[in-house]
C-alpha cells in the first residue's frame, strides 16, 4: 500500500513538473512580459532594467527552476492587467468556481445513477428509450448551446431565475459561498444544470451499460438460482460491482468539471477562475494563465490519486492482486 501511494505521488510530481514546463513556455513564446508592463514610450535601457529585475536575462532552465521554486511557495507573480498578485486573484475565483463544480457533479451522480440503473434493469420501457434518447441531445449539443437555452427559457421567457452572477454571497472564514442565501441558490441552479448535463448523460450511459453487462455474469445468474430477491440482486450485487468503473470516471470527470468551467462561467458571467482566465487570455496576461494551468493541473493529480487509492479500496481484486506479487 506504501509503495503505491509513493509510485502515484512521484508520478504526480513528473506530471506537474510537465505541467509546469508548458506553464512556463507561455512566457517564452506568447508574447513579451517586458512590453506588456511598460508603456511604448519606453525606452531601451528601461526595458533592460526591467529585464534584469525579472530574471529574464538569465538562461532558459535557471528561469525554469526559479518558477518551479515560487510556484511550489505558491508565488507566481503578479497580474499584468490587475496589478495584484496572482495567487491572491486565484484565492479569490477558487470558491466560486469548486462550488460550482461541486454542485454540477453532485447532480450528474444522484441524477445519473438512478437513471443509469434503471434504464438498465427496464430497459424495454418506453421511459427508459425516452431517458435513452434525451442523454443523445445531452451529449450531442455543445454547453453553451445549452447554457443559452436554459437562459432563453427561465431567466428571459419565464423570469424564474437569474441569467448571470452569483447572487448574494456570505462569508464563512476564508471561504465565500452562495449556498447560505436565497440568491445564491437560485444563481447556481442554470450553470450547475448546464455544466453538469453532459457528465448526468455520460454517468447514466455508463451505469446503464455495466448494469447489462454485470447482470449477463455467471454470479448473478447463481444469485437468482440461489433464490435471492430481484431488490438483493440488483442492489447488492449487480449495483455494486457496477460503481467500481464509475469511481474512475466520476474522478476523472470532477476535474474535467473544474478545468472545463470556462465556458459555462462565461455565459453565465460566473465570478470564477475560468472566467479570470478567459479575461487574462484577452489581454494576454501570462502570469494568471499559467497560474491556472498548474491549478488546475494540480487538481487533476490530487484528484487521480484519490480515485486511485478509493478503487483500490473499493475494488478487492486489486488488493488480492498486490500482495500476491508482493508474496513472490
Amino acid at each position: 500500500m506504501i509503495a503505491f501511494v509513493i509510485r502515484r505521488l512521484l508520478q504526480g510530481v513528473v506530471v506537474m513538473l510537465v505541467v509546469g514546463f508548458i506553464a512556463f513556455s507561455l512566457f517564452n513564446f506568447v508574447g513579451d512580459p517586458v512590453a506588456l508592463m511598460l508603456p511604448p514610450e519606453a525606452t531601451q535601457a528601461d526595458r533592460q532594467a526591467m529585464r534584469e529585475s525579472l530574471g529574464l536575462d538569465r538562461p532558459f532552465m535557471v528561469q525554469f527552476a526559479t518558477f518551479v521554486g515560487h510556484a511550489v511557495q505558491g508565488n507566481f507573480g503578479i497580474s499584468l492587467r490587475l496589478g495584484r498578485p496572482v495567487s491572491a486573484l486565484l484565492a479569490e475565483r477558487l470558491p466560486a468556481t469548486l462550488e460550482l463544480a461541486i454542485v454540477a457533479a453532485a447532480l450528474a451522480l444522484l441524477v445519473g445513477i438512478p437513471m443509469g440503473v434503471y434504464t438498465g434493469l427496464k430497459r424495454n420501457a418506453w421511459f427508459s428509450r425516452f431517458l435513452l434518447t434525451a442523454s443523445l441531445i445531452g451529449v450531442s449539443l455543445p454547453t453553451f448551446l445549452i447554457g443559452i437555452f436554459l437562459i432563453l427559457i427561465f431567466a428571459v421567457w419565464l423570469g424564474w431565475l437569474p441569467s448571470f452572477g452569483r447572487g448574494d454571497t456570505v462569508m464563512v472564514g476564508p471561504w465565500s459561498t452562495g449556498l447560505l442565501t436565497a440568491s445564491g441558490l437560485k444563481a447556481l441552479i442554470l450553470p450547475s444544470i448546464t455544466l453538469g448535463l453532459f457528465q448526468l448523460t455520460l454517468i447514466m450511459r455508463l451505469v446503464r451499460a455495466e448494469m447489462l453487462e454485470v447482470l449477463r455474469t455467471d454470479y448473478i445468474k447463481f444469485a437468482r438460482a440461489r433464490g435471492l430477491t430481484n431488490r438483493a440482486i440488483h442492489f447488492g450485487h449487480a449495483l455494486r460491482n457496477t460503481l467500481v468503473p464509475v469511481i474512475t470516471i466520476t474522478g476523472l470527470q470532477l476535474g474535467a468539471i473544474i478545468a472545463f468551467a470556462i465556458i459555462t462561467e462565461t455565459v453565465f458571467q460566473w465570478p470564477g477562475m475560468g472566467l479570470l482566465f478567459i479575461q487574462a487570455v484577452q489581454f494576454a496576461d501570462i502570469p494568471v494563465m499559467a497560474a491556472y494551468l498548474c491549478l488546475i493541473g494540480f487538481i487533476f493529480v490530487v484528484i487521480n490519486l484519490a480515485v486511485d487509492l478509493l478503487y483500490y479500496f473499493v475494488d478487492p481484486r486489486l488488493r488480492i492482486d498486490r500482495a500476491q506479487a508482493g508474496g513472490h
